[in-house]
Formats: C-alpha cells, structure tokens, sequence
C-alpha cells in the first residue's frame, strides 16, 4: 500500500499528517516513509541525514540497480524507516519518478510518500501512482482553488480545521469532487510533540482518532 500525501499550498501541515500515519501503520508491523518533500527528519526529531537520498538515486538514473533504494533506509522512531530526501528531487530525469512509484507501490510494508506542496516531477508521479492519494487542506479559499484548478485528482481529502473558517466539508466535497477521509483539529499538541522531536513515538490521541481511517 502507497499513500501520498500532499497539499496544494504550502503551510498546510503534510508534512505532520505523513509522519503521523507511518507511525501509526507502523504499529502492525513497521512502514515505510518516503521523504519527498525534504522535512520529514525534522518533524520526526531525528538528525539529518548525511548520506545519499533519493535525489542521488533518482539522479543516477539507470544505472542504480532497483535494489539500491533499501540501502538508502534509516532507522526513524520506533518502527518507522525513514527514506531520505537528500536534495531536491525536481530535476530528475524523465521517467524516474514513475519507477519510483512503482518500487515504493511494490514493497511488502504499507508506505507512506510526503510529496509536498505543489508536487511535480517524481513527486507528482508518486502522488498520481499512490494507491491513495491524500489532499491535505486547510478550509481557505485560496487553498481550495489552488486544489480545484490542480491537474492531480486526490482520493480524498484531510482537512485541517481552523477555528473561524466559513468553508464546511460539504464545501470541500462539493468543490473537489472527492470524499472528505478526516479532519484534523489544530491541536497545539500536536506542535508540541513535533518541537519536542516525539511525534515519531507518540502522536497525540486526538491525532491518532482523526487519521485512523484516513488511508
């Protein structure tokens, strides 16, 4: 299983959101999740990779064995592995994203890929591959259009729900065409847990009950 998750403006917490359903699938067994957006150590707490990521593997091209994408795995939070960014991923060669796609779509683990804000290049032809394919929202206007003008159709929608927002979910649904999956409160624990470095090992409950049928 692939999940992407990514937003059609930035700010709109994906990055959270992908973390915290890998921790979350990593319960039964561990996951995988793909950093496709470049913030993904950063929320799990962990240091920055120094090593080769997925920028160097896409770059290289076809003459990096398949098999090389599991070298490039590091140990994440409890039994999350973490796939590094490495770089920007925007400038690969034609064609490498949707092998991408197809070798994170075949692995045995449930995976999940934080495509970003936006996504094109590889990151646009994992979003477009994932088996589902998640829209993070925030209920603004500007967001909402962006997302209605995207080529990208997502599965369904996370909506993180501000206080003092006129759009409902009915709105978003109305507008996308695509289920509403779960909305997710602003919850300052939930900064609270990426500023300590723990969402990793214990994303807040409130968190947990909003995303369990996300995926």
């Amino acid at each position: 299983m692939l999940v992407a998750c990514w937003s059609a403006k930035g700010g709109c917490g994906t990055t959270v959101v992908a973390v915290s359903l890998a921790s979350l699938l990593a319960r039964a067994g561990g996951a995988l999740v793909a950093d496709l957006a470049g913030d993904v150590p950063a929320v799990l707490g962990m240091p920055e990779p120094s090593g080769p990521g997925l920028a160097d593997w896409l770059a290289a091209g076809e003459s990096v064995p398949a098999d090389a994408l599991a070298r490039l795995e590091v140990a994440g939070p409890a039994d999350v592995r973490v796939l590094p960014a490495g770089g920007s991923l925007d400038g690969a060669p034609d064609g490498r994203g949707e092998v991408l796609a197809a070798l994170l779509g075949a692995d045995a683990r449930p995976v999940v890929a934080d495509c970003g804000s936006m996504p094109r290049g590889p990151r646009l032809a994992v979003a477009a591959a994932a088996t589902s394919s998640l829209l993070v929202l925030r209920p603004c206007y500007l967001a909402l259009r962006r997302a209605a003008a995207f080529p990208l159709r997502p599965s369904g929608v996370v909506l993180v729900d501000e206080p003092g927002r006129s759009l409902t979910v009915e709105d978003v649904e109305a507008v996308l065409q695509v289920p509403v999956r779960a909305v997710v409160a602003v919850d300052p624990a939930v900064a609270r847990a990426v500023d300590a470095g723990s969402l990793g090992a214990r994303v807040p409950r409130r968190l947990q009950r909003s995303l369990r049928h996300a995926a």
